[in-house]
């Protein structure tokens, strides 16, 4: 019997870096698997990597367009009754120009990708959370949030919106029982950040495993009295 056995986890990004390693862990725990991303053959290749005994469900959904976030987030309802942990993953990053050259098309972009999608999901959800007495909701927000850097300013504005976002949602349901906390990643050890940055100490960087096993303890009975938390997930670096 695993931590999350019989629980329905459903997990936004899914077809990227972290949310495969989301999904890694809470499959291990025991947890059925609602996975969310816009990307289908992503979403295909990750429920590939995953044991053949999992459960596991597809959603292909675009996350900036809240009908379809709905229309999915209904159609996993129907199908597994329940959602208990909400982990928004589903996010991105560009460098920009500065702030003054920023065209209102790459600050929308920012905001869509990495705050507007958790507002999505999170309206979307919630009632359903309301009506079976409790939840959980994990949203990624990034150590950018906290100190904004030059030709970042879309980016860090809006992983600053998600540590917001999460601090008003957990007050409103502090009495509800639905925790509601975001982590704070540092540089995380992806093949594209290594791309990038060939030069860098990548020992230092944080594993979307060490990520995923963070935001499966903001998800476990241990972190009941843990809501509108943002934790520093920085690794060495």
């Amino acid at each position: 019997m695993g931590e999350f056995n019989n629980q329905v986890v459903l997990i936004t990004g899914a077809a990227g870096n972290l949310g495969q390693a989301a999904a890694e862990v809470f499959a291990s725990k025991g947890a059925r698997l609602a996975l969310m991303d816009r990307d289908e053959s992503g979403l295909t290749a990750a429920r590939n990597a995953l044991p053949a005994d999992a459960t596991v469900s597809l959603y292909p959904t675009d996350l900036i367009d809240p009908d379809s976030v709905a229309a999915s987030v209904e159609k996993i309802l129907a199908e597994m009754q329940h959602i208990h942990v909400l982990a928004n993953i589903a996010g991105g990053f560009t460098m920009g120009p500065m702030l003054h050259e920023t065209q209102d098309k790459d600050w929308d972009f920012m905001f869509n990708l990495n705050a507007r999608s958790v507002f999505n999901t999170c309206r979307a959800i919630v009632p359903g959370m309301l009506t079976q007495g409790g939840g959980r909701i994990i949203n990624v927000s990034a150590r950018a949030a906290q100190d904004g850097k030059a030709k970042m300013a879309p980016y860090c504005a809006s992983k600053s919106a998600v540590i917001t976002l999460t601090e008003s949602l957990a007050a409103e349901h502090k009495f509800n029982n639905i925790n509601v906390n975001c982590i704070l990643p540092g540089t995380v050890d992806t093949p594209q950040n290594r791309a990038d940055m060939p030069q860098a100490d990548h020992s230092k960087w944080v594993a979307p495993a060490a990520l995923a096993d963070v935001i499966a303890f903001l998800a476990s009975t241990a972190a009941r009295s843990v809501t509108g938390a943002a934790v520093p997930v920085y690794g060495q670096s």
